[in-house]
């Protein structure tokens, strides 16, 4: 941070001409830039499993410290400008918007608090994961996951075995459903925004958006209905004692759940035309007025919420500042990689861009997928999405008609493999923290990449034969 704030100084010091981006070519890029993003990666994966205790203290520093070693040799290499420029548009159009939504939905809906004691038996379970589901693809992923993940640990507090619940909600309500519109995740947000229509989704991966959601849901009630059998499954003592009825409060955030909702749909229906230039990242006005009216909306919860519902739901900001400083190291050492994308075959992944095409040029719907997919994992599934978007053509007229395969398999990439790792879309993380806070032992990195591969990979196979052409 402090190289940051130094290279913003000095450039605000005597630097008028330089009131443009600098636009680095990902073609001229060595892999080696690459190195701090896999770094913070493999940080988050193995850092909690050898050294849980510096982790748990430290992580934030070990986020700033990767993103120093990209923006320091980035700077020497391309000058203060061009750093400073690059942070500016990674905060300015990416983190920001991002976090402030993130914010504002974690505390919208930690201030709705579910009082009684639900029973969390595999019908209850089942049924908790199916609305979350459904939810998701109206108030977004991070929106049902956050409503709907304390009530269900709640419910399930008087179990020796949660975690697969857990990883469940994080395949279903944080990821498979938000495939049906452009509310449900960024990356269809973003084809939105582009000109794809806004049912666009719902009517053409629809089929297997079903498909996902019906096996994974009857396999959690198969695996759920195999711990609740056990009959050393219950706990001798239930943590929450039962009640005369189950009843809400902070009823409030409903309302300001649905104005976060309208916000962001607002941003991408309103054009007015009117953009902010910083340092050559563009702000439209109308992203602007989204995130400081959910800036607005975000205090608004904090102020009308009663004490005793965010006391109820254990509210706590670890969470969110856990994921703000691990993504913001993300979204910082992720710029070299999406530059080297974005060059397509001229730049180091050329290898990638050549294998969604067939010898013809043709574009091969199972290989954008994968190719979306995989990326999808590790990397931002928004900018993952747009890059494959381009190099499909980007002309939303005709990938809608025409290519209409190739952006269903594009959008079904993104959006459902951002499961197979907790670092694929953002509530993951949070899910995992909130989780861990309960006293969920949940997965490592690692091994929830072992539930999401034994469990997810075989259906996205089936997936790639049943409807995408190979």
């Amino acid at each position: 941070m402090r190289l940051i704030f130094s290279l913003l100084f000095s450039l605000a010091l005597g630097m008028p001409s330089l009131a443009l981006a600098a636009d680095v070519d990902g073609a001229t890029l060595s892999p080696l830039w690459g190195l701090p993003f896999a770094g913070i990666l493999l940080s988050i994966a193995l850092c909690p499993l050898v050294m849980p205790s510096v982790w748990h203290h430290h992580y934030g520093k070990i986020a700033a410290g990767w993103g120093a070693l990209f923006l320091v040799p980035f700077a020497v290499a391309f000058g203060a400008h061009a750093a400073v420029a690059n942070v500016v548009h990674a905060l300015f159009a990416e983190y920001l918007p991002f976090i402030v939504l993130l914010t504002a939905l974690y505390v919208v809906a930690g201030g709705i608090c579910v009082r009684g004691n639900l029973h969390g038996s595999p019908k209850l379970n089942t049924f908790l994961l199916g609305l979350g589901t459904v939810l998701a693809s109206v108030m977004g992923t991070t929106g049902a996951a956050m409503l709907l993940i304390r009530p269900l640990l709640r419910a399930n507090d008087n179990r020796r075995h949660v975690a697969h619940v857990v990883v469940f909600f994080i395949f279903l309500v944080a990821n498979a459903g938000g495939a049906l519109t452009p509310l449900g995740d960024p990356p269809l947000f973003l084809g939105f925004l582009k000109g794809v229509d806004f049912f666009w989704t719902l009517r053409h991966i629809l089929p297997e958006t079903l498909l996902l959601w019906v096996v994974l849901l009857a396999l959690f009630y198969v695996v759920d209905r195999h711990y609740w059998r056990n009959r050393e499954e219950q706990l001798p003592r239930d943590p929450t004692p039962d009640t005369a009825g189950i009843r809400l409060e902070g009823k409030a955030n409903f309302a300001l759940l649905v104005a976060v909702v309208g916000l962001v749909l607002m941003s991408g229906l309103w054009q007015p035309g009117v953009v902010f230039d910083l340092m050559g990242t563009e702000v439209p006005l109308q992203a602007a007025i989204r995130d400081g009216m959910l800036i607005v909306v975000t205090l608004v919860s904090l102020a009308v919420t009663p004490r005793s519902a965010r006391v109820g739901n254990e509210f706590n900001w670890e969470p969110m500042l856990e994921v703000g400083k691990l993504f913001a190291g993300i979204f910082l050492t992720i710029i070299p990689v999406i530059a080297m994308l974005r060059a397509g075959t001229d730049g180091a992944f050329a290898g990638v861009i050549r294998l969604v095409s067939d010898a013809n040029g043709q574009p091969i719907d199972g290989m954008y997928f994968w190719a979306t997919g995989i990326l999808s994992s590790f990397l931002d599934n928004a900018p993952t999405y747009l890059v494959f978007f381009n190099t499909a053509g980007g002309d939303p007229a005709t990938l809608m008609t025409r290519d209409a395969s190739t952006l269903a398999a594009i959008s079904a990439g993104a959006v459902f493999m951002g499961a197979n790792t907790y670092i694929g879309n953002a509530p993951n993380l949070m899910v995992k923290a909130i989780a861990e806070s309960r006293g969920v032992r949940m997965p490592s990195f690692f091994g929830y990449m072992a539930w999401s591969g034994a469990i997810l990979l075989p259906i996205f196979f089936v997936m790639t034969f049943l409807f995408f052409h190979v």
